[in-house]
């Protein structure tokens, strides 16, 4: 316990003189008393709606929530960190749908603005939907991809979300209550307790918490100077700069060939397409982001190393026969399991059958196809 009343004093009060090159101790003399910081004077507004702090509950658990957020430092800094990347974005949308622009803390609260955020009730992404919910409002979730990770589509889920809770409920307050509880909850409790004020109801913890979170990140990140946190445009993450291109693959193909028809790397284009799921796109239509300036003369770069890829994987087809196992192939021709499966979008413990085809990158794959043909004719 003493431990801890000692850091919290180095936190707030500077003793001595500060030496010069200790920059780490100069970012503490900057950093304002916890004290000082949990004083709210100002009238604090959520989607326009004034929050309640002339009653001392709310001010409390106000104080109590900003505190808990500035002592976890580090996670501030992120969050400002990763806001001047995705809150253009965020507030563009929002914007066009004449939505209030702080619905976009919420994403604060739900994920800390991270695309690969999930919980343990099975939440994903951005918005954190649940697999139901995410299908309910448009958004295609499947072994192939999950858009909930996708900040351009989930926030558009998002929003029709909200439309939809505002519409009901009548308060951007109560819907991002019940964004956090879902709608008939909140509406049972709120004819429970003959209420319609959130600050008035008595709702789970976490829902209780969950709109003061949201107004604490609101009131850190509209201030950071306030609260110790100073950055350059160059500490921030740059805001995201791409291509969105058509693309149409008539059968599977590797995301490794968009890379380099985009003159990437295979990770570029799954962080940039955090939805794609696994290493392959689906036959189809797809709609996705390459890195700025790419677009040109992409789609002609695209056609000619598919048409690469396919000559080459027609030279590279085993054809599975009696008695075979995936970890014999792979033994046989010196290459990994995992990766075997992966080439072939294989489950571990799945069976494989006489006359299947595998994909197999390996110099000693020619042979085989020779002789597997000469067997089959």
């Amino acid at each position: 316990m003493k431990s801890f009343f000692f850091v919290l004093f180095m936190a707030t009060v500077v003793v001595g003189p500060v030496h010069t090159g200790s920059a780490e101790l100069l970012e503490t003399a900057r950093f304002p008393s916890l004290i000082s910081l949990a004083r709210i004077s100002a009238t604090l507004y959520f989607c326009g709606e004034p929050v309640e702090l002339d009653n001392q509950d709310v001010r409390e658990r106000l104080e109590k929530e900003l505190l808990l957020t500035l002592w976890d430092r580090p996670q501030v800094v992120l969050w400002i960190k990763r806001a001047n990347r995705y809150f253009p974005t965020i507030e563009k949308l929002l914007k066009a749908q004449e939505m209030p622009e702080d619905l976009k803390y919420i994403a604060i609260a739900e994920s800390a603005l991270r695309p690969h955020a999930g919980s343990k009730k099975g939440a994903i992404g951005f918005w954190q939907f649940l697999e139901s919910t995410g299908r309910k409002y448009g958004l295609t979730i499947n072994s192939r991809t999950d858009e909930r990770r996708n900040l351009f589509r989930s926030t558009e889920a998002a929003i029709t979300y909200f439309k939809e809770l505002y519409d009901i409920l009548g308060s951007w307050t109560l819907s991002a209550a019940a964004y956090n509880m879902g709608e008939q909850g909140l509406l049972s409790e709120i004819l429970a307790q003959k209420t319609r004020n959130y600050y008035h109801l008595y709702l789970p913890l976490e829902t209780q918490r969950y709109l003061l979170r949201i107004i604490s990140a609101k009131v850190i990140l509209s201030d950071p100077k306030t609260y110790g946190f100073e950055f350059t445009e160059k500490d921030l993450y740059p805001p995201l700069k791409f291509d969105r291109i058509k693309l149409e693959c008539f059968q599977e193909t590797p995301i490794s060939v968009v890379a380099e028809a985009a003159d990437t790397r295979f990770k570029v284009i799954k962080d940039l397409n955090p939805e794609i799921r696994g290493h392959f796109l689906a036959a189809g239509i797809h709609n996705i982001l390459i890195p700025k300036g790419a677009a040109e003369g992409f789609q002609a770069r695209f056609k000619i190393l598919v048409d690469q890829w396919l000559a080459e994987n027609r030279q590279r087809v085993y054809v599975v026969k009696d008695g075979d196992s995936l970890s014999a192939i792979a033994e046989r021709f010196q290459v990994p399991l995992p990766a075997l499966i992966l080439w072939n979008r294989l489950k571990l413990r799945e069976h494989i059958h006489p006359g299947q085809h595998l994909i197999i990158y390996s110099n000693e794959i020619k042979g085989d196809i020779t002789e597997s043909s000469n067997t089959e004719n």
